[in-house]
């Protein structure tokens, strides 16, 4: 069993509701349970050419979950998981009803057609950082380094949004509880098309 780490966004529609429908979605896959989830931030819109005020804001979450998947598959379902609500691709990095990333999964470092982890760009996003050291606030991004430290580092321009966590209970195995404790007991936190992935065409 490995532990990933995915990345939620959404900046049109029902951004809260579809956060937490998705994280769901997830924690309802076969071969998938739920560890931690951070609590929802807002960001400003990041495109090909930059912060852009003028677009929708984000929403965006992180949640770990442990999975039994080969990464494709975990992939895949995630991708599946965008398309019932509505993602389309018609603009690289542009607006989307819901963003889901692979960001790490355990240690592996793997890079293919359609899937790579890291994430490349996790350590450049706020948005990706900010709530995962939410959700696990002793999580390293493997070759890059703990999680706080590179958001301390890179500075923290995300607003917390005041909703509970995406995964109100935790119900997964042993070593779950552990990441769960350290979260603190009184914080409530694509069809496949082979062609994309966790890759520069995704916002985080």
């Amino acid at each position: 069993m490995s532990r990933a780490v995915i990345a939620l966004g959404a900046n049109l529609g029902d951004r809260g509701s579809t956060l937490r429908a998705a994280a769901s979605a997830i924690a309802a896959l076969p071969g998938v349970r739920p560890v931690a989830a951070s609590r929802e931030v807002e960001s400003v819109a990041v495109t090909l050419a930059g912060r852009d005020e003028s677009k929708p804001r984000y929403r965006n979450a992180v949640v770990v979950v442990d999975t039994d998947l080969e990464p494709q598959a975990l992939l895949d379902a995630l991708h599946g998981i965008e398309d019932e609500h509505g993602r389309t691709r018609e603009v690289r990095w542009g607006d989307r009803t819901l963003d889901l990333d692979v960001v790490a999964i355990d240690d592996l470092v793997l890079d293919t057609d359609t899937l790579t982890v890291p994430h490349p760009r996790a350590a450049e996003r706020a948005f990706v950082l900010a709530p995962w050291a939410d959700a696990d606030p002793e999580a390293v991004l493997p070759g890059a380094g703990p999680v706080a430290e590179l958001l301390a580092a890179l500075g923290d321009d995300t607003e917390r949004v005041d909703e509970p966590r995406l995964f109100d209970e935790v119900t997964g195995p042993a070593d779950a509880t552990r990441a769960n404790d350290a979260i603190g007991p009184d914080d409530a936190t694509r069809a496949v098309d082979p062609t994309r992935a966790s890759r520069p065409e995704t916002r985080p």
